[in-house]
């Protein structure tokens, strides 16, 4: 009878590592959100549903997601343009440009936000010439999407930007020898390549928005059924002492994160699938419709 002999790391101490990291996030994750929905659930089902659907519960829900999904939507679509200048170009100030956008990742929040809503106000530098065409945007949901989407947008860069980096360009001068143009190339080459990247960015910024705070309570003017957030909401319950309408409110926000989470984690995965199965069957065979060129001839 064989003998199956089992294959050692070379790296000793995985039981030790992994014991440490179970215990680690437990105490930093599991416990305190097992501790939210142990407070929620010491709430009666109709005291519970009275709380998350109460119409300001329910405006600050519309406001956050509503305003932290169209952020996370501008960041994907200037997020992979920023990304491609960086890799694609060079230009005096690059790497300075390059640093600009980890700047909302080490700027403190309530910085951004009192740095937003000066430039943003009624007589800021950008927000008096708004105001000139009837555009306002602090104190508005308007400032809200501006402020998610300043927060967000390193998500995308720093998510696309190795992929566009490690992007073989044969592909590309391939897709130009067989007649495609340029728009066609970018659409049928580099978008597949870099769209779970794009996905994975947006999963990102759209997460980070849903939960931001500090930079947006100076530039909302934080108005009831209006520009009021939902962690703001939690936050004005807990001062009021109001611990079971904080943790109800808050049990909402996690179950939809996890939700959107899982949706879109979904199908980040379903399409790294389908991009690792195309480019196992055709081998780097670039995608373009023989149509593309007329004079080829297969």
């Amino acid at each position: 009878m064989a003998l199956i002999l089992k294959k050692r790391s070379i790296l000793p101490g995985f039981g030790i590592t992994m014991g440490f990291t179970i215990s680690y996030l437990c105490l930093i994750v599991l416990i305190p959100l097992s501790a939210t929905f142990l407070r929620a659930a010491s709430v009666t089902w109709p005291r519970f549903w009275q709380i998350v659907t109460d119409p300001r519960a329910l405006a600050s829900y519309r406001i956050t997601f509503g305003a932290s999904f169209i952020a996370a939507l501008i960041n994907l679509v200037f997020g992979l343009l920023v990304a491609w200048v960086l890799v694609r170009y060079s230009f005096p100030g690059r790497r300075l440009v390059d640093s600009l956008v980890d700047l909302p990742f080490a700027l403190p929040t309530a910085v951004a936000g009192i740095s937003l809503t000066q430039i943003y106000s009624t007589h800021g530098w950008m927000g008096h010439y708004l105001d000139m065409v009837g555009i306002k945007a602090a104190y508005n949901p308007l400032g809200v999407v501006i402020a998610l989407t300043f927060i967000g947008l390193p998500f995308v860069v720093r998510t696309v930007q190795p992929v566009l980096e490690d992007l073989d360009k044969d592909m590309e001068e391939a897709a130009a020898s067989l007649g495609a143009n340029r728009w066609q190339t970018i659409i049928k080459v580099v978008l597949p390549a870099i769209l779970p990247a794009a996905l994975t960015g947006f999963t990102m910024a759209f997460a980070r928005a849903i939960g931001e705070y500090g930079s947006v309570v100076f530039i909302s003017g934080n108005m009831p059924m209006r520009t009021e957030i939902t962690p703001l909401l939690i936050i004005t319950k807990l001062d009021q002492y109001d611990y079971a309408g904080a943790t109800a409110i808050a049990v909402v926000m996690l179950v939809f994160s996890f939700v959107l989470l899982l949706a879109i984690n979904l199908l980040h995965k379903w399409s790294s699938k389908s991009q690792r199965g195309e480019s196992s069957t055709k081998e780097k065979e670039v995608t373009i419709d023989t149509s593309l060129a007329p004079g080829y001839v297969q």
